[in-house]
């Protein structure tokens, strides 16, 4: 049997394993995807895999993330502009990174001015970083918005942001997915913004790590979308 987990804390939240769980069961694979909770992280990898007999990691959460606009808001890129970051973590920096490929200039605010300055300096005179609360000062020019922190997960606070500021032709995304329509994304939608919610970006990244570990590339269909959102 061939065995693949998901590792991180607090871990009981991700459907991972059910996604997983479901292409193994459509390729006949004699395999398992389950949940290994531990404290410490390893970088900002989110997929591990032994090659040649080293242990090798990847992080496909800018893929996932980069996938699941290009599928619910196809043109949301068309001219790129200026985009902000709500966050610098691990999850942030893939969207970071993504974002500065498709010929962004970004914006971090981060509640510690630090972290945030420590993930801009990676990408000089391409991204900026200042502080959460002047998140509404750089919300006015911005054509795309990103939420990357927790907040809003399972109703756990909300992301303080004036939406009514927003440009009305940005598109605002949030990484959260549980709930689908989180606060952050709720708020958009009743000032009539354009909103793509997490559960696409948690698909779509698992599609190279179900590759690598089992053999088989999988698609990102209705049928897997359903039976997640089944689950929320």
């Amino acid at each position: 049997m061939i065995r693949a987990a998901v590792i991180g804390w607090p871990v009981s939240q991700s459907r991972s394993p059910l996604i997983h769980g479901h292409w193994l069961e459509r390729f006949g694979i004699d395999g398992d995807y389950g949940r290994l909770p531990i404290v410490e992280r390893i970088g900002a990898a989110n997929t591990l895999w032994m090659e040649n007999g080293e242990l090798c990691a990847d992080n496909t959460d800018g893929v996932g993330f980069i996938a699941n606009l290009d599928d619910r808001a196809p043109d949301w890129a068309k001219t790129p502009d200026e985009a902000l970051v709500l966050g610098a973590g691990g999850a942030a920096a893939a969207v970071v990174d993504a974002l500065v490929e498709r010929g962004f200039m970004v914006r971090i605010v981060n509640r510690t001015l630090s972290r945030a300055e420590a993930l801009a300096a990676r990408y000089p005179n391409r991204v900026s970083a200042d502080v959460l609360s002047e998140a509404n000062r750089y919300a006015r020019t911005a054509g795309f918005i990103v939420n990357t922190t927790s907040l809003g997960m399972k109703g756990d606070g909300a992301v303080d942001l004036d939406m009514s500021v927003v440009p009305s032709d940005a598109v605002i995304t949030d990484i959260v997915y549980v709930p689908l329509v989180t606060p952050f994304l709720a708020a958009a939608a009743a000032r009539g913004l354009r909103t793509v919610d997490g559960l696409g970006m948690l698909l779509h990244q698992a599609v190279p790590g179900f590759t690598r570990w089992f053999g088989h590339r999988p698609t990102v269909t209705p049928e897997l979308r359903a039976l997640v959102e089944a689950d929320l």
